[in-house]
Formats: C-alpha cells, sequence, structure tokens
C-alpha cells in the first residue's frame, strides 16, 4: 500500500534553481503553519520566522551568503529563527536548535508536498553568517537564525537519492 507521507518523506530533493515566479500568500501561511506543527521540548515553541519576499533584499541575501542559492530566483526565503526568550532556561536552553531544525524539516516537506522546491542552507553555528543575518534583517538580539531556506518554483528536476546505509544502524547498543 502507498502512504503518501512516506512517499513524500522519500521523494523530498533539495531544489538549487528557481523560477522566479512568485509564490500565492497562502501557500506561504501553509508553509508557516507546516512548520510550526513540529514537536519542540516542553512544548515551549522557541522559533519565530522572517519571510523575505523583497526581491532586493533576498537579493541582499544571495550576494552575502553565496552558498545560500538566494541569487537563484527564489520567490522567497524563509528564514527559522530560536527566539531565546521563549527557551528552556538553564543547561536544556540549546534544546531551541533541535526545536527549530524540526520546524525547518517540516518547512521542506510540506514545501515538497506543495509541489515547490527548497533548499536548507546553514547559518548557526557559523557566527559570521549569523550575525550578517541578524544585522541584514535588523533582527534582536535575542532571535538567532538557524538558516535561510530558498522556496519557490523548482526550475530543476534533481533526482531523488537513496540515503539509507545500513552499515550506520546499530541495534540494542553500538
Amino acid at each position: 500500500m502507498k502512504n503518501e507521507a512516506i512517499e513524500n518523506l522519500m521523494t523530498r530533493v533539495s531544489v538549487r534553481e528557481f523560477s522566479g515566479e512568485k509564490i500565492s500568500a497562502e501557500q506561504i501561511d501553509t508553509l508557516l503553519r507546516a512548520a510550526m506543527a513540529a514537536p519542540s521540548a516542553l512544548n515551549k515553541q522557541p522559533w519565530a520566522f522572517v519571510v523575505v519576499t523583497d526581491e532586493k533584499i533576498i537579493a541582499q541575501l544571495g550576494e552575502a551568503l553565496p552558498y545560500s542559492r538566494c541569487s537563484n530566483r527564489p520567490a522567497c526565503a524563509f528564514i527559522p529563527c530560536g527566539d531565546l526568550s521563549k527557551t528552556i532556561e538553564g543547561d536544556l536552553a540549546a534544546f531551541w536548535i533541535n526545536d527549530v531544525s524540526a520546524a525547518t524539516e517540516n518547512l521542506l516537506l510540506a514545501a515538497h508536498a506543495m509541489g515547490l522546491g527548497a533548499v536548507w542552507t546553514g547559518l548557526h553555528p557559523d557566527m559570521n553568517r549569523v550575525t550578517m543575518v541578524q544585522q541584514l534583517l535588523g533582527l534582536p538580539e535575542h532571535i538567532i537564525p538557524l538558516c535561510v531556506v530558498p522556496v519557490g518554483i523548482p526550475a530543476e528536476q534533481p533526482a531523488v537519492k537513496d540515503k539509507y546505509k545500513p552499515e550506520n544502524i546499530h541495534y540494542n547498543g553500538w
């Protein structure tokens, strides 16, 4: 029996070239709702999202972060961030990274399910990249960008990769 959710997981690819066509506000809202449906430690939901639709700012992201793929004509770019004012207190505060990562994966899977292309490009823990994005977008000090996710209509169809490796599996211990 074919399961659409499993099929979506297994066929998601990183799309790095986009058509330049816009996507709708409703599509953006759906992507954000999917991202925020992610699990989070103690349900703290320590995330914030900056959605960049302004072509000039997307171009600035592309210039500042050449590996971000923002120069490749995405419709928009999502910047999933950790909101340090919402994290677990004390030694467990860094769980925001897991939480925002889960939200980012939801965003990528939702984009794929909607026929859109997207790619995760890392910022954190490279503090040069983090600071660059904080300054470019005017983020408050307690908002830490985790990554940049350009999203748009795909202008390429990358092949699906089988990443399953039995040698990486261990049962009941190492």
